[in-house]
């Protein structure tokens, strides 16, 4: 047990005395760290922009009743389409069916009446002529005429309101749409005298259809002269869809500025045929200029470094060195980033690694495509052995 124990004690000693000694060569020393390179690319752009919206409908109706009466049916299926013309709701019309019956026969009452003034103003006019009657009574004659007369056209105007509020009993679609819910049902008493009548029911109108965002400032200048004359087209896309596959035309720009918010109100149009849009719903809508494309330099949006309120990129010099280039960014374009100043095509910067590179330290570039990089898919760096 004894010569056991001490050979288990030597070998642990060397063990420890293994783990202890010192690497006599030593390891070589650490290389400048490896990082993807990419020459920035130029490519044609058209310049647009992008902006949150709503889908708003061209007409939207609130249907309200012109006469009071009580609802005796409603002829409509809520949330269908309906045309101009269309009934909607009947208010009980028997009341007025009798009220232009009662301003009818005043109407023939009044003219029979003026039958007769007319045959007593002849009769005076014969016995004027003989010396027969007096001039007073043929004034008398005259003046019952010409009142018949102005009592015809007051009756005439009687029956034509009775008519007309009789029609109104008929409730129809006042323009081409998607109609609503009934608000008010069978049976209930509608007052359309009063000045807050009573909601029956909405039409908006399907298509075409509006698309109406605020744009800035800028935009506002960039856009404008063209904007003003119509010549604009833009797309839109809804919530649910990439990109922005609906095409329209810029149909309306504000004529002022707000200066709270430095935006403007602007207003598309486009087609619905398919009922894709409802009004209400969110929209993204990008404005831009198809007549005149430019070239811009573009990078891929890693490569852009925030420093501060300042943007940057590490451009690799002749030496394999980073240097510090302030730039100016704009918008996305085809999954890069457009560089507005700072940077010249053809330029070598570093696309991934920024957090390991200092400027002006040297690095081990690999040379890499200038993509945009999808979502969830680091690019991987293969160390330098």
């Amino acid at each position: 047990m004894s010569v056991l124990c001490m050979t288990l004690a030597l070998a642990a000693l060397s063990v420890v005395a293994g783990c202890s000694k010192p690497d006599a060569q030593g390891g070589p020393p650490p290389g400048p760290p490896p990082v993807s390179v990419a020459a920035a690319v130029e490519r044609e752009i058209i310049d647009s922009d992008e902006f949150p919206g709503r889908i708003e409908a061209v007409e939207s109706v609130e249907v309200r009743a012109r006469i009071n009466g009580y609802i005796q049916s409603v002829d409509f299926k809520p949330g269908a389409e309906v045309r101009k013309g269309d009934l909607l709701f009947v208010i009980d019309p028997r009341p007025l069916a009798a009220e232009v019956a009662r301003a009818d026969a005043t109407l023939a009452n009044t003219r029979a009446q003026l039958d007769l003034a007319r045959t007593e103003l002849t009769r005076n006019e014969q016995l004027l002529a003989e010396q027969a009657t007096s001039k007073r009574e043929y004034d008398d004659a005259a003046a019952k005429l010409r009142q018949l007369e102005a009592q015809i056209r007051a009756n005439q105007a009687s029956l034509e309101t009775a008519r007309l509020n009789l029609a109104y009993t008929r409730v129809t679609a006042p323009v081409n749409g998607r109609v609503g819910k009934a608000e008010i049902t069978v049976g209930n008493l509608v007052q359309g005298e009063v000045p807050n009548s009573p909601l029956l029911t909405t039409v908006v109108s399907s298509n075409p259809i509006y698309a109406s965002f605020e744009a800035d400032e800028g935009a506002y200048l960039k856009y404008i002269g063209k904007a003003r004359g119509g010549a604009l087209t833009v797309a839109v896309g809804l919530a649910d869809e990439q990109g922005f596959p609906h095409s329209g035309r810029l149909e309306f720009v504000d004529n002022r500025v707000d200066p709270q918010s430095g935006t403007v109100r602007m207003r598309a149009i486009l087609d619905n045929k398919e009922g894709r849009f409802t009004p209400g719903l969110f929209a993204r809508i990008k404005l831009g200029d198809t007549a005149t494309p430019r070239k811009a330099v573009l990078v891929a949006d890693r490569a852009i470094g925030t420093d501060q309120s300042k943007r940057f990129v590490l451009v690799v010099d002749s030496e394999s060195k980073a240097q510090y280039r302030e730039v100016r960014i704009g918008r996305l374009a085809e999954g890069l980033r457009v560089v507005e100043s700072g940077l010249k095509p053809g330029e070598v910067i570093v696309v991934n690694g920024l957090q390991r590179v200092r400027p002006g330290a040297p690095l081990t570039p690999q040379t890499v495509p200038m993509e945009a990089r999808a979502t969830g898919q680091p690019e991987r760096i293969a160390a330098k052995e």
